[in-house]
C-alpha cells in the first residue's frame, strides 16, 4: 500500500532546535507517524514537545546543547544512541539569526550564525551518517534550508551566508551517500510564522510587503512542514536524492 511507504515505525529520529516553531512541528508529526523521537533544545527545554509527544502515545526523549559549540553534536549522537540505539532519520533544523548591516556585522555574530547554522549541520550530518554506512540500514537525513538558500535577504549576511552553505552541503552529501541508502534532503521554509521571523511580522511595511507577494496570502504555520517533514524521512522518498524542497506557499513561483 502506498500510505504504507510513509510510515515510520520502527524508526528512531534526532531532531534539533525542537523546542518550538518547526522543529517541534516536526518532531510531532514525525512521531505521530510512528517514529520515536530524540527532541533537541538549548536555550529552551524540548519537554513541552515531548509531553505532547508522550500524551499521544507516542515515544520521545529529551536533550539539550548548544550547537554553538563544536563538541555538542558529539554529545547529542551519544546522547540519543545511549537511549535508542541508533539514528535512522537526522532534522537538522536548529537555527539562530542575528540581523544588522553587513557593514557592521561583527565577527562574534558571524561566527555564532555560521556555527550553529551550517557547522554543526556537518558534523550532525558526518557522525550520523558514519553509524548509518557501517550498520548498512541506509537512513534519511533532512536540512532545514531556507529561502535565502536562493535569495540574499536584507541585513542577515550570515544567515544568508549559512543557508546558501546548508543548500550546497545537502548536495554534496547526497552524492556521497546515495549508493548507502542514505538520502540527504532539504526543506527551505517560506515566511512562516515563528519567533525568527517576529521582528517582520511586527514591522508593518515588511510584513504587508510580504503578504502581497505569497500567493497562498498568509505566513506558513510551523505545522505546513509536517507533510514534506515526513515524506523525506520515509520510504515514500527513497529515490529522491540532493533536493531542496520549497514549503513557501509560493512565494519563489511569484
Amino acid at each position: 500500500m502506498i500510505l504504507d511507504q510513509f510510515k515510520l515505525h520502527d524508526r528512531v529520529a534526532l531532531v534539533t532546535g525542537a523546542s518550538t516553531g518547526l522543529g517541534a512541528a516536526v518532531a510531532i508529526a514525525l512521531a505521530e507517524a510512528g517514529a520515536e523521537v530524540s527532541c533537541h533544545g538549548n536555550t529552551r527545554s524540548p519537554e513541552s514537545t515531548c509531553d505532547r509527544i508522550k500524551s499521544a502515545g507516542g515515544v520521545a526523549y529529551a536533550i539539550s546543547g548548544d550547537l554553538s559549540k563544536p563538541e555538542t553534536p558529539k554529545n547529542l549522537v551519544a546522547q540519543t544512541f545511549e537511549r535508542f540505539g541508533r539514528i535512522d532519520i537526522l532534522i537538522n533544523n536548529a537555527g539562530t539569526i542575528r540581523r544588522a548591516p553587513a557593514v557592521d556585522y561583527s565577527d562574534d555574530d558571524w561566527a555564532a550564525v555560521i556555527e550553529v547554522n551550517l557547522s554543526s549541520v556537518f558534523r550532525l550530518s558526518k557522525l550520523v551518517g558514519k553509524q548509518m554506512i557501517e550498520n548498512g540500514r541506509g537512513g534519511k537525513i533532512v536540512n532545514i534550508a531556507s529561502l535565502l538558500s536562493f535569495q540574499g535577504g536584507i541585513t542577515v549576511p550570515a544567515y544568508a551566508a549559512s543557508k546558501g552553505g546548508v543548500a550546497q552541503l545537502t548536495k554534496a552529501l547526497a552524492n556521497e551517500w546515495a549508493k548507502h541508502g542514505i538520502n540527504v534532503n532539504a526543506i527551505a521554509p517560506g515566511y512562516m510564522r515563528t519567533a525568527n521571523t517576529a521582528a517582520l511580522q511586527a514591522d508593518e511595511t515588511r510584513n504587508r510587503q510580504i503578504l502581497e507577494r505569497i500567493p497562498a496570502g498568509r505566513w506558513g504555520e510551523p505545522e505546513d512542514l509536517a507533510g514534506a517533514a515526513v515524506f523525506l524521512s520515509s520510504s515514500a522518498s527513497d529515490y529522491v536524492n540532493g533536493h531542496v524542497l520549497v514549503v513557501d506557499g509560493g512565494w519563489m513561483g511569484r
